[in-house]
């Protein structure tokens, strides 16, 4: 039996989740599991082969690779085995992510709602331990939201207190766990139960010496992934867990209701459906019984379905082209006119929130892949705004992106940042008003509109820095963090946008904030 908190990961991020799970419906959906040899080895194999699973001899040959990324998307609520069938099923949370919902809000739902106990932790093979009765990214949140311990948390402190003694969300336990961590930010592994290692051994093996807490920092470091792909908090400079400046209302709004926990964990299939209700919904009326004829056509949608999936994570897409049909066409070999038709249905508006998860991630990676966030920030403004947008950074004294909109007759530029906490240098500064601003001010198709920047984060003084800007070369800007500009992509279509109130939004003369929007 597991005596800390538990996660499974046969990944430590949470990345190729809608990849993995396209596999299982293609591959698994609607058929037996359990005890099922043949399902099991065809879908290790079609998982080795999309990339999602390094290849391995396989010499048992008993499909147990297959079954460890089932238990990761059983986790967190994804699928689950009908009791009357033996089938594999899709929770609505996994519907979802199949049907090109942004797969963050739809895993961000999920992870705040994981919990001990539930179907996965008390499985055979798992068995967390009874004493926990915890959400444990709930109170992850709550304790960086707590300034007694400087809004931030590492993951040696995650491994070698929160998993280990955070049983309950009660306040006593709480306070219990702040108490500790300031114990040991003073007192370090001292403060630790001269029985540590008997408490909370390793689930296999002995304790390595040479590594001794290895088995908890895994955990901890896999916890902190998670947390991170909701977009709600990250690691910092000095590698200190933080909630993103600009989410801290919404991690409020999110600690200030406390949901029921979700009942019954021993019946698989009531609790894995009532977990795996999706944003959208609020129960699970599905009537799953009904057998249906697997027919070709079948078979074939699940295939562009999954292949759709794949590519959307790679590129923003924000409708259905020719050029998509094409590369679906390419990846599966299905007849265009099928392919078309599929996409058309079941993707009418694209799948564009399924690109933000590696978007988000490039506005944190600093300068080595700053060329990938430039052009990524390009097909962005494309298939997000419908915009013209050209990458001109490797021209020489230019910005990163330049963009333009026939429709209302202006141009602006763009510089990306891929830092946490970016503030406009002296250099930088200079750069805009002396080169980028007065070489696209004039003599252009149009007129410059405004000049924005955007990063993974601003320093406090980011809006007297553009105001200063703005002073010297009487052009608009802004600074407008990447999660901001993810929740303006949703909000464009939703609200009906349009280049007007897009240029307005860039042209603030400060940061753009979520009131913003």
């Amino acid at each position: 039996m597991l005596n800390y908190w538990w996660v499974t990961r046969p990944k430590r991020k949470l990345n190729s989740i809608p990849e993995v799970l396209s596999t299982f419906a293609e591959q698994a959906l609607d058929e037996e599991w359990q005890g099922q040899r043949g399902t099991h080895l065809s879908l290790e194999e079609a998982l080795e082969q999309a990339g999602l699973k390094r290849i391995g001899e396989r010499r048992d040959q008993t499909g147990g690779g297959a079954r460890t990324y089932k238990a990761w998307v059983v986790s967190l609520g994804l699928i689950f085995i009908q009791e009357s069938t033996g089938k594999l099923k899709l929770t609505l949370a996994g519907e979802a992510i199949m049907a090109g919902e942004s797969p963050v809000e739809v895993l961000k739902h999920q992870i705040l709602k994981y919990q001990f106990p539930s179907s996965f932790s008390l499985s055979r093979g798992v068995q967390v331990s009874p004493r926990f009765k915890i959400r444990p990214f709930r109170f992850l949140l709550r304790l960086l939201s707590d300034s007694r311990l400087g809004y931030y948390l590492t993951e040696e402190e995650i491994a070698k207190i929160v998993i280990t003694e955070a049983e309950t969300e009660k306040d006593e336990c709480y306070e219990r766990i702040v108490n500790r961590l300031l114990q040991f930010r003073n007192y370090g592994d001292s403060c630790l139960s001269p029985d540590f290692f008997d408490l909370y051994k390793p689930s296999k093996g002995q304790v390595n010496p040479a590594y001794p807490f290895r088995h908890l920092t895994d955990i901890a470091n896999t916890i902190v992934n998670w947390i991170e792909y909701t977009q709600l908090a990250k690691r910092n400079d000095d590698g200190q867990l933080v909630i993103l400046d600009d989410k801290r209302d919404e991690v409020q709004s999110i600690l200030s209701v406390t949901p029921p926990f979700i009942d019954r964990p021993e019946q698989h299939e009531y609790f894995q459906r009532k977990y795996g209700i999706d944003p959208k919904h609020s129960k699970d009326t599905r009537n799953l019984t009904a057998t249906r004829t697997v027919t070709h056509k079948m078979i074939a949608e699940q295939k562009i379905k999954q292949a759709f999936i794949s590519e959307s994570l790679k590129t923003p897409i924000g409708k259905i082209t020719t050029a998509i049909i094409d590369k679906i066409v390419d990846m599966t070999g299905i007849d265009a006119q099928l392919v078309e038709e599929t996409l058309l249905r079941l993707y009418p508006r694209g799948a564009i929130g399924s690109f933000m998860t590696e978007y988000f991630d490039m506005a944190f990676r600093g300068r080595d892949d700053a060329t990938e966030f430039e052009l990524a920030t390009v097909e962005l403004f494309k298939n997000a705004f419908d915009l013209r947008a050209e990458h001109i950074g490797p021209q020489g004294l230019t910005p990163d992106v330049l963009v333009l909109s026939d429709q209302e007759g202006f141009i602006g530029i763009i510089d990306n940042k891929a830092y946490s906490k970016y503030t406009i240098s002296n250099d930088h500064r200079n750069r805009m008003v002396h080169n980028y601003i007065p070489r696209y001010r004039s003599g252009q198709q149009y007129p410059l509109a405004f000049f924005s920047y955007i990063s993974g984060g601003f320093g406090s003084s980011i809006n007297a820095q553009i105001k200063s800007i703005v002073d010297e070369t009487h052009i608009h800007g802004s600074a407008i963090s990447v999660s901001n500009v993810i929740t303006l992509v949703d909000l464009y279509s939703q609200r009906g946008y349009n280049h007007a109130r897009l240029k307005d939004i860039l042209s603030l003369d400060r940061q753009v904030l979520l009131a913003d929007l």
